[in-house]
């Protein structure tokens, strides 16, 4: 996959730490008990973690916001970040949206205890449903949601047609069709809304392409093509990871079609906040005691390696982790529970 190999530096796996012990497990807990009860209480005033060292937070129910990750850690090398995947509750797509927004929050008030300096909700699904209760309830933290790019879509699109592929909760919230109110039909542009249910799980099975998954695929390409679409939007964090074979199939097929996904534009986003709010990571700073005393050559440019929380873990989840970034990926996992 190109956007792995771009973006992941040849960092080796030096071996991933596994924590199951109380201390994940209460805050975990606790943040849970703390959030669904702050969904409806007053504002917690919380301010912004100042600390230049500090990391960058990514949160999504699985293992998707990784396509996201990848795309930061191309534009903003020096950071550092952390990653909580909700495993124990994914996925969210099928979850009403007062479910999401209590999840969310439980993961938010998480990544900011864990002193970061900006959070990325890298789910399409929360991002619907509570990116907005997440901002109101931490009104001095920069917090970036994803939206599928329907809007650079609308505007590309020389046959006035585009199709958004996502989640039912994606397809359905207001971000997405705030925007096709406020874009898409004041430019007389047609939106078709696609969903499959097992996407998700093609990806994290390592795409096969002799699957009904894959051969479905290549047929709707087929129906999108026939029916003028020419922009093809992916919303949901783990269809970056096919795009690929999107691509492939566009080409070998001839179809006047072109893919779009969030990721850059993401980070891209979180490039300006962090110089807005002086919050960029310096080369020096993005180093810890342990990473400047290391001769070690495998550590690449400095790559600080991604830390990853799960609050829950079975045995294919380092695998599946391995295969959506790649085999040289320097990782340290730490998780709440085990199957």
């Amino acid at each position: 996959m190109k956007i792995a190999a771009n973006a992941v530096k040849n960092i080796i796996d030096t071996g991933s730490v596994f924590s199951d012990d109380d201390t994940f497990k209460k805050k975990a807990v606790n943040s849970t008990v703390i959030n669904r009860d702050v969904v409806n209480s007053d504002v917690v005033n919380k301010l912004v973690n100042k600390d230049r060292n500090g990391p960058i937070g990514l949160f999504d129910s699985g293992v998707g916001g990784l396509s996201v990750y990848l795309h930061l850690a191309q534009q903003l090398p020096n950071e550092r970040y952390v990653y909580y995947a909700d495993t124990l509750h994914v996925p969210y797509g099928n979850r009403d949206s007062e479910d999401i927004k209590a999840l969310t929050l439980t993961a938010v008030e998480w990544l900011y205890q864990q002193g970061c300096k900006l959070i990325v909700i890298a789910c399409n699904s929360a991002s619907a449903y509570a990116l907005e209760t997440a901002r109101y309830h931490y009104p001095q933290l920069p917090i970036v949601g994803l939206v599928p790019a329907l809007k650079p879509a609308v505007l590309a699109s020389k046959n006035g047609h585009v199709a958004v592929l996502a989640t039912k909760a994606t397809l359905n919230g207001a971000l997405l069709n705030d925007v096709i109110t406020s874009i898409a039909s004041p430019n007389a542009t047609i939106v078709t809304k696609y969903f499959d249910p097992q996407l998700v799980p093609w990806v994290e099975s390592g795409m096969p392409e002799n699957s009904e998954t894959a051969q479905r695929l290549r047929q709707q390409l087929q129906l999108f093509s026939k029916s003028g679409i020419d922009q093809l939007v992916l919303g949901c964090t783990h269809y970056p990871f096919f795009k690929d074979f999107l691509l492939q199939e566009i080409e070998e097929h001839n179809l006047s079609m072109h893919v779009i996904d969030s990721g850059q534009a993401i980070a891209e986003r979180v490039k300006q906040l962090l110089l807005v709010n002086q919050l960029s990571a310096l080369p020096t700073d993005s180093l810890d005691d342990n990473a400047s005393e290391n001769n070690d050559t495998t550590m690449i440019n400095d790559q600080q390696p991604l830390t990853f929380y799960a609050t829950k873990y079975d045995e294919k989840l380092a695998l599946l982790i391995q295969r959506l970034l790649g085999e040289q990926t320097y990782l340290k996992y730490y998780v709440f529970s085990k199957s």
